[in-house]
């Protein structure tokens, strides 16, 4: 097998296996960027003209956060350093959970402003309990408003607070401004030069992955990917021995069972890129092919002694939707791919990259697909309509467990930072929603940041509300809590919905009337159908509305004629936006070119009967 050029030296470097950590926006993308561009990595054309190489998904630019966990590698003074970019979301935790396991460092990455958030702890937890060498980079220090010194004291904080030894809390710091590519072991920007000194500080404090490789092979996996020729990709570090391509191995699986198979392909990282190699040995991080049901967590080791490595846990879903095929008047209209095989064979797909994923068949012919959280599922949702995909969606809903005899609900911890002004709203509707508080500090610049305990099920919907109370000023995350007994009733929508009378063209005449009703979510000139729901009724309960109406054109004018009407501007609903709206009689019709919301039995009367009948 030939080996590049650019390969054959890097297989036998010393190796130093680093994570990179952070909240979301806190510049850990931009950081790699840099890394990558001054080790000098060769990367292809079309990501060296780009701004965040490593979100190379169109929805992580939109977004501005990291969705899937990635891999890359760089040269430094002859050594090979591995990077894991992970994600940043709490959503996503369970994958940075197990990535963790690769890495034998961190670079814990801190907005010199904003300092230690949420997630961050989420995380640093985690990197404690597994006694990786942190190292805290204090980035974005070029910012006017920066409080690096207070920013230390609260990352000191966080350490102890977390259980860190004396040892553990005497970080070494490296600042720097990822954004210009600088970095410095002091706080002054205009002595900074290059990056470099993260380099040094990773060479310097993080030791080089353990293992032998004369020892037996084993690999632990931690992430899968897919390729349209190699199937199934199963990446993974290491631990001991050494790997060649094409030999016979043995695959653990969760339960135990050992199946032999041979490697189709043997590949390592180089700058961005997975690379085919002869071989690997002990340290280093890989990714291999030829093993189609492996899954995350399971071991791969040698045929003379297969030792099984502990397990990965695998998160488990919390909040669950169903997905059907759309069946609204419009459906067939806009979709590429809508029929029940192909979103069956794209959903069971999924499932082989995405271990936090459910998918199971409902006897009505939908499928219940669970995840992590709503974002989890929403973008999941997104990236099928990119791909072409029409289906509907139901409300989310959370996922009970029966713990010693009850039956148990997830709850969140929501951290939230707002101005003082804001605070008391903000309490008010939290406590409306069953919402425990456990913490509230106020800092020097009226800043309030709330603690809150609160079930999954009372926060669906809570986000929009609080960005509109707020005035966006707000900032606002959870992690999962722990599963504990929910004795409340379930929140209720406080606002009912504007219905579409009739299936025709939206008309301005029609629409001036229906905005005195609420807030309209479509535009004049637009396709609606009877059914759908075409805005947020300012009283609780749903409005038929006719918005399809147009003025009678006669030769007579009256006195009023001519005057200026007002329309005030529509409320945009995003994908987000939709599925946290719908109630249990609405769905989300999601196709390539639209996200409509409508009720589950278009017809108004036909509603009530079987209400009625309590169907």
């Amino acid at each position: 097998m030939f080996v590049p050029r650019e390969v054959r030296g890097i297989l036998f470097m010393k190796i130093r296996n680093i994570a990179i950590i952070a909240h979301v926006d806190h510049g850990k993308t931009t950081l790699v960027d840099a890394l990558l561009r001054q080790s000098k990595t060769k990367l292809n054309k079309d990501v060296e003209t780009s701004e965040l190489i490593m979100d190379s998904n169109e929805l992580e630019r939109e977004r501005g956060i990291t969705i899937f966990s990635k891999n890359a590698s760089v040269v430094w003074n002859e050594t090979k350093i591995n990077i894991i970019d992970t994600p940043g979301h709490a959503d996503f935790g369970g994958e940075v959970e197990r990535v963790l396991t690769m890495a034998d460092g961190c670079l814990l990455l801190i907005d010199a402003k904003e300092g230690p958030m949420p997630q961050t702890r989420f995380v640093l937890k985690h990197a404690l309990s597994k006694r990786l060498k942190i190292i805290v980079v204090v980035n974005k220090i070029d910012r006017p408003d920066a409080r690096i010194n207070e920013v230390l004291d609260k990352t000191l904080d966080l350490f102890l607070e977390l259980g860190a030894t004396d040892e553990v809390a005497d970080f070494p710091i490296v600042y720097a401004s990822a954004k210009e590519g600088k970095a410095g072991f002091e706080p002054d920007l205009n002595s900074m030069t290059d990056i470099s000194p993260v380099f040094e500080s990773i060479l310097k404090n993080v030791q080089e992955p353990s293992g032998d490789p004369e020892k037996s092979l084993q690999i632990l996996m931690t992430t899968l990917a897919r390729d349209d020729y190699k199937g199934r990709i199963a990446i993974g570090r290491i631990y001991n021995g050494a790997v060649v391509s094409g030999q016979e191995i043995i695959h653990i699986n969760r339960s135990g069972v050992q199946k032999k198979y041979r490697l189709t392909s043997l590949m390592t990282f180089v700058g961005l890129e997975r690379l085919d190699v002869k071989e690997a040995s002990a340290g280093d991080i890989i990714a291999v092919s030829g093993i189609p049901d492996i899954t995350i967590g399971e071991t791969i080791a040698s045929v003379e002694n297969p030792t099984a490595l502990p397990l990965l846990a695998i998160e488990e879903p919390t909040v669950r939707m169903t997905f059907s095929v759309n069946d609204s008047p419009f459906a067939g209209r806009e979709g590429e791919f809508k029929t029940s095989r192909q979103i069956a064979e794209r959903l069971y797909k999924e499932l082989e990259t995405d271990t936090a994923l459910r998918v199971e068949d409902t006897e009505d012919g939908k499928w219940s697909v669970s995840g992590r959280g709503e974002l989890h599922l929403a973008i999941l949702i997104e990236r099928l309509r990119r791909e072409g995909y029409e289906l509907q969606v139901g409300r989310p809903q959370v996922i009970l467990k029966e713990i010693d005899g009850k039956k148990m609900a997830p709850f969140e911890r929501v951290f939230i930072e707002a101005p003082q002004d804001y605070s008391g709203i903000v309490m008010q509707k939290m406590g409306t929603r069953k919402a425990v508080m456990e913490d509230m500090t106020t800092d020097q610049n009226n800043i309030v940041y709330l603690q809150f305990i609160i079930p999954t099920s009372a926060f669906f919907g809570y986000r929009s509300e609080f960005i509109t109370d707020t005035r966006g000023l707000g900032i606002i995350n959870t992690t999962f809590y722990k599963y504990d007994e929910d004795k409340g009733e379930p929140i209720r929508r406080e606002h009912g919905s504007l219905v579409s009378h009739e299936t025709g063209m939206s008309n301005l005449y029609g629409m001036l009337n229906a905005q005195d009703r609420g807030v309209l979510f479509i535009e004049p000139a637009v396709p609606v159908y009877k059914g759908q729901v075409i805005g947020e009724n300012s009283r609780s309960e749903d409005m038929s509305v006719n918005v399809c109406k147009a003025k009678q054109l006669s030769n007579m004018r009256s006195k009023g004629d001519g005057k200026a009407d007002h329309f005030n501007a529509p409320r945009v609903m995003s994908l987000e936006d939709a599925l946290e709206y719908v109630s249990d009689d609405e769905l989300v019709e999601v196709t390539p070119k639209n996200i409509r919301i409508r009720k589950v039995i278009l017809d108004e009367v036909e509603a009530k009967r079987m209400k009625a009948q309590g169907k």
